[in-house]
């Protein structure tokens, strides 16, 4: 009766400060579901705010703290929202709404990360919030949306150490009024860093973009080397060229690395 009088008194007054400054929680507690059922989300929250820690220890604290957090992700403020999906499933392990909470918790960090340009801490923390989600319930129907949600992640996390090995790379390129040893660390640590993230997430689809600065890089550290070193370091370009050309026989830079094969070939023969 009193969800049906709020829910009617809501639809045909919508006289919002009353119910604020009323003092029935139970009335108020049933005007916040009705906001909420409508999308008000922000006029649900408020007074959700208000009765979360007066409703703690009755029959409606789980569904009062996880509606909270829902009326935050709904309006896009996944860091409140991830804090108190957090709250319930800490609070209730065993509620209720633990595996909503769970799956949302990890879902609102997701889309909260940055472009992969800025720190990835938040991305990281998504994953593991997703992984902890694919732990508890291993045999949950949202298992797939949790695993793409990951992949994506992945996925950012390969390009932003694609960009600081691209960066280094180019480092590499503009320093050639520079010592070779600055110009050398610059492709080696360009190198490293592609090699690092390949062992770490094998089935990137950044892979190929990964191997071929991997390539450059050698091939123009050896290209730029001095003379005692440059003939190995020639060689190592061209083991690099043999290893990128069977894993990408097809692959769209092959006009570029047999170009640097030539050029690699032709210096290595003549010192032999």
């Amino acid at each position: 009766m009193v969800a049906l009088l709020a829910a009617g008194f809501l639809s045909s007054c919508g006289e919002y400060n009353k119910v604020l400054k009323g003092t029935d929680y139970e009335y108020k507690y049933e005007a916040a579901k009705a906001y909420f059922a409508k999308g008000q989300n922000t006029k649900a929250a408020t007074l959700l705010e208000e009765l979360v820690p007066i409703l703690k220890a009755t029959s409606n604290a789980e569904e009062s703290l996880y509606m909270l957090a829902m009326t935050y992700y709904n309006q896009g403020d996944y860091v409140t929202a991830s804090h108190y999906f957090n709250t319930y499933y800490t609070t209730y392990p065993r509620g209720v709404y633990t595996e909503l909470a769970r799956f949302h918790c990890g879902k609102a960090l997701f889309l909260d990360t940055p472009e992969p340009r800025l720190d990835q801490s938040s991305t990281v923390k998504a994953i593991q919030e997703l992984q902890m989600f694919l732990e508890y319930f291993p045999l949950t129907t949202r298992k797939d949306d949790a695993q793409n949600m990951i992949f994506t992640l992945q996925d950012k996390l390969v390009e932003k150490e694609y960009l600081s090995a691209k960066l280094y790379y180019d480092l590499g390129s503009y320093t050639g009024n520079s010592s070779y040893s600055s110009t050398g660390n610059n492709y080696q640590a360009a190198v490293v860093t592609a090699q690092n993230v390949l062992k770490e997430y094998p089935y990137t689809k950044m892979r190929e973009d990964l191997s071929i600065l991997i390539l450059r890089a050698k091939y123009d550290m050896a290209r730029q080397s001095v003379p005692e070193k440059k003939e190995e370091r020639m060689k190592e370009a061209i083991d690099e060229y043999y290893a990128f050309k069977n894993e990408f026989p097809e692959s769209k830079y092959t006009k570029e690395i047999e170009n640097m094969y030539k050029d690699a070939s032709r210096f290595v023969n003549e010192e032999n």
